[in-house]
């Protein structure tokens, strides 16, 4: 499920969070991609599951994930040992990315 969720991040993700960009205020038709409901519908469907139990709690933990992860270049950065003469940019996504993780978190049940 944590596969499938990290997969999902495209059709939540706060536009300008990452640089692997946003589905969240896309043109579905004109695109011919499916909504994310229509998409979870066909991955039940296809994997014989009726729902994805805990969908909340994997969103959150992929967001916190990808925040991390970011972190983690923006100290690079900071440290001057990133690879990547793009890594700066990272640190802009940062707080959407963990925002994004504290809502799902909270629908999840965390207080």
């Amino acid at each position: 499920m944590a596969d499938f969720t990290y997969h999902l991040m495209q059709w939540q993700m706060p536009a300008g969070a990452s640089s692997g960009g946003s589905l969240v205020d896309a043109d579905f038709a004109a695109l011919g991609i499916p909504k994310i409901d229509e998409y979870t519908a066909m991955y039940l469907k296809r994997t014989n599951r009726s729902s994805v139990p805990n969908m909340d709690y994997y969103a959150a933990y992929n967001f916190f994930r990808l925040a991390g992860i970011l972190q983690g270049i923006v100290g690079r950065v900071r440290d001057g040992t990133a690879s990547n003469a793009n890594a700066a940019q990272n640190a802009a996504g940062v707080k959407p990315l963990a925002q994004r993780a504290w809502l799902y978190a909270q629908r999840a049940g965390a207080v």
